[in-house]
């Protein structure tokens, strides 16, 4: 059972504020970190000031090499399979622009693929004379499984799943995906940023090729970091687009060396502060529970779901028949940054999510934006309940 009053202690945005606490539910776009994950960032900078930055870095060898081991135990990987980056899109893009593509090649995306991923696939396509595809949605909202095996074809290179979408709830159901893809030959290439921290993730059973995911959302990390994990026989037959003296070596006047493993995918000049501070929150997460911490967020979210269907003139917006933390709705008669501004001013941060975040989904759907609730396990019930009277009274 999760121990809700040592998070809230350990979370500086309720123990040092007095007054009523806030109504924090946007843990989809940059949550609130723990305590120590503050102070393991300000002490290293810190140290920065006091020695030098390559010098306060030697220092913190070991517990930089303990960020992957952290996040492999998280996803059931071994470290060396896992590239430390600054950001999820950057961690998908590393791999995505190191997979070969010849003319005739096809990428298949989501129906629910995030916009950053769909601009690189058009871009590459474009490039290198190959087609970007969409793999339909079933009638539940979620990747049609059906569809996607009557796509394939040994043609088919790279196929970018999702496994929450940035503007709802809805949860793919990958490892089904990633078997059918698997029977061509296809690489799977799994954004798992907002599922990360919030859903449990086995890289084993999903069997994708690559996961890229963010350290600033349910993992309760800083801004600015990121991770990738790459499958290891997949890993030793990619060569990235970049390199660096850390990725490689320079072996001779004509020559380099791929370094081992996903580091590879790795260059050498890094926030050493904030990656230190992505290790303490995954082990933080560990620590307390990950599985009662997806058991939270779960039941917070399904509060939310009831609570606004109960509401007239409230229409929720999440797809599918799986769900996860993110809670997606509109209030009738209302533009949903009109609905963020009211909630804001009564201290309740939620966000909206656009139509160009997810553009092939929303416009089949019409929409041209939602309001994004994302409860972590940090909000206690009285805080979601603040929020559901404030829904209610905007739809009134």
């Amino acid at each position: 059972m999760l121990d809700t009053a040592r998070i809230r202690a350990d979370t500086p945005a309720y123990a040092d504020r007095t007054g009523e606490p806030p109504v924090f539910l946007d843990s989809a776009g940059s949550s609130l970190p723990p305590r120590v994950v503050l102070d393991t960032v300000i002490e290293h900078l810190r140290r920065e000031a006091e020695i030098g930055g390559y010098r306060a870095a030697t220092e913190r060898l070991d517990d930089l090499a303990g960020v992957k081991s952290a996040i492999g135990t998280l996803i059931n990987a071994d470290p060396t399979a896992i590239a430390l980056s600054d950001s999820a899109s950057r961690a998908w893009s590393d791999f995505f622009y190191a997979v070969p593509l010849v003319p005739g090649d096809r990428i298949l995306i989501s129906g629910s693929d995030y916009a950053s991923n769909a601009i690189a696939a058009l871009q590459r396509a474009r490039a290198a004379g190959a087609t970007v595809e969409a793999i339909p949605s079933d009638e539940t909202g979620q990747l049609d499984l059906a569809a996607l095996d009557s796509m394939l074809d040994e043609r088919v290179r790279i196929v970018s799943l999702l496994h929450v979408p940035t503007n709802g709830g809805l949860v793919n159901p990958v490892a089904e995906a990633t078997r059918i893809a698997h029977r061509v030959g296809a690489l799977v290439l799994l954004d798992a940023c907002q599922s990360a921290g919030q859903l449990r993730l086995d890289v084993a059973e999903l069997g994708v090729d690559a996961m890229s995911a963010t350290g600033r959302k349910w993992l309760r990390g800083p801004r600015g970091t990121g991770f990738l994990y790459v499958r290891p026989q997949v890993c030793r037959e990619l060569e990235p687009s970049r390199l660096d003296l850390h990725s490689a070596s320079w072996t001779g006047p004509q020559e380099y060396r791929l370094a081992a493993g996903a580091t590879r995918f790795e260059f050498w000049e890094c926030d050493v502060a904030a990656r230190l501070g992505l290790g303490a929150a995954v082990q933080y997460l560990l620590d307390v529970g990950p599985d009662a911490v997806f058991a939270t967020i779960a039941a917070h979210a399904r509060r939310l779901r009831e609570g606004l269907g109960a509401v007239t003139g409230v229409t929720l917006r999440d797809l599918g028949t799986a769900h996860a933390g993110i809670v997606s709705f509109t209030v009738d008669g209302r533009d949903s940054v009109e609905v963020w501004k009211q909630l804001r001013q009564a201290d309740i941060t939620v966000t909206v999510s656009h139509s160009g975040s997810t553009l092939l989904d929303m416009s089949a759907r019409g929409l041209d934006s939602v309001v994004r609730a994302s409860p972590h396990c940090f909000v206690d019930t009285a805080e979601l309940d603040r929020f559901l009277t404030a829904v209610a009274d905007l739809a009134r």
